[in-house]
């Protein structure tokens, strides 16, 4: 599906689900980009639109807008009937959802999504944006660059920042950005570095002040089939750090992820954890309380020893 059609649908969708009355064809014609031609051309582009919403499982309501008339038939979609049958599905798959959520919202409320509904308005169509449910959890992203830099990736810009080096140096960087992704707790953009003339990664908590987007869109090229988290697998040897902590059976569950069990018994199981940052890991060890207990390396026992003497001392 092309990025323009994929915008007018996600443009239809919410035209009419925050409209609050029924659009006829022509107001949707008027209203949303990207039905353009001939009125027969409109059309078809029309049923073909709302045939890949409905095998989405997004249902069009369909009746007249004068109830006591044979009129031109309206179109909305009813809020209540929007719902996302979540079935089976893993933890996984609903991360990916949430995370298609947070990207769909934003983009909701950037300004050239919005073009839709203030057209309606400006035709006397009351809408609202609160009319629109949320498809799925929002995921927590700190850093402030997420949204601009999806949304480079999406217009397929340039983006310039200034970046934190390994051995803790400011450099400017340029990329063109390829895809977002997470790693034992750390968000990651993988793009190609037009310095360096060769892909890299970088650790969004690393990125310093906002990314600068470059004017020009379409300025480069993503492979179709280039899958972001198994570059980051493959390519993060920053990652090879590790750990290992007794962990309480049935506790300690943020450290076990992508975790791997060494010997166990009644009461622990001995974890080997992969990290980056050793005074993240010690707070998450101290957040677990007696549950978790820091064996090795050396450097991160004690870390967590003389937190908890500290703690003792001032607490008594």
């Amino acid at each position: 599906m092309t990025s323009r059609r994929s915008e007018r649908l996600v443009n239809l969708t919410m035209a009419l689900l925050a409209t609050r009355r029924y659009l006829t064809k022509s107001e949707i014609f008027r209203s949303i980009e990207g039905y353009e031609g001939a009125h027969e051309a409109k059309e078809r582009m029309f049923e073909r639109d709302k045939d890949a919403l409905r095998s989405l499982g997004i249902v069009i309501d369909v009746r007249g807008v004068d109830p006591n008339f044979e009129d031109e038939p309206g179109y909305r979609i009813l809020p209540d009937s929007y719902a996302l049958n979540l079935g089976s599905i893993s933890g996984d798959e609903i991360a990916l959802l949430s995370l298609a959520a947070e990207a769909w919202r934003g983009a909701a409320l950037s300004q050239s999504a919005q073009s839709a509904l203030l057209r309606l308005n400006s035709i006397g169509i009351s809408s609202d944006f609160d009319a629109i449910p949320a498809m799925a959890p929002k995921i927590s992203v700190t850093s402030e660059n997420f949204q601009p830099l999806t949304q480079a990736i999406g217009e397929q810009r340039a983006v310039s920042f200034t970046y934190l080096a390994d051995d803790l140096t400011l450099n400017e960087r340029t990329i063109n950005p390829f895809g977002l992704g997470s790693r034992k707790g750390n968000w990651y953009l993988v793009g190609f570095d037009l310095t360096k003339s060769a892909p890299r990664t970088f650790r969004l908590d690393r990125v310093r002040d906002q990314v600068i987007l470059d004017n020009r869109k379409n300025s480069f090229e993503i492979d179709p089939t280039f899958d972001v988290l198994a570059f980051l697998d493959e390519n993060l040897f920053e990652e090879s750090n590790t750990a290992e902590i007794a962990v309480r059976r049935g506790k300690g569950l943020t450290l076990r992820r992508n975790s791997e069990v060494i010997s166990s018994d009644d009461e622990y199981e001995i974890i080997k954890v992969g990290y980056v940052n050793e005074d993240r890991l010690v707070d998450e060890i101290l957040w677990h309380g007696d549950d978790v207990v820091a064996l090795s390396p050396n450097g991160v026992r004690a870390k967590v020893i003389l937190s908890l003497q500290k703690l003792m001392e001032n607490h008594g």
